[in-house]
């Protein structure tokens, strides 16, 4: 099983991975509402960044076909997903529902 898999699956606490590529403009726009999230949620949240165009396996298995796409996880089970930016306060919404 990989470290990343292993990580959705048995996580005491929701993972948000975030799928991403450096010269993907729409997702260094969300980067500082990743950073920022990260920062207010402390360890009630794990934050997991994939390279897309290095994870083309992990793209496949969750079916991201643009990016940004982040997928909320927790036990392995996928508990709310988008694709494109997302607002700060939308996606703290989001992820209060699950915490």
């Amino acid at each position: 099983m990989s470290k990343f898999t292993n990580l959705i699956q048995n996580s005491e606490v929701p993972v948000l991975v975030d799928f991403y590529a450096d010269w993907c403009q729409p997702c260094h726009m969300i980067a500082p509402t990743i950073r920022s999230i990260k920062n207010k949620m402390g360890d009630q949240l794990k934050i997991v960044k994939v390279n897309a165009d290095n994870n083309q396996k992990a793209m496949l298995k969750y079916h991201v076909k643009s990016i940004p796409t982040l997928i909320l996880f927790h036990k392995g089970k996928i508990l709310w997903r988008n694709a494109g930016v997302i607002p700060e306060v939308e996606l703290l919404k989001v992820i209060n529902q699950y915490i």
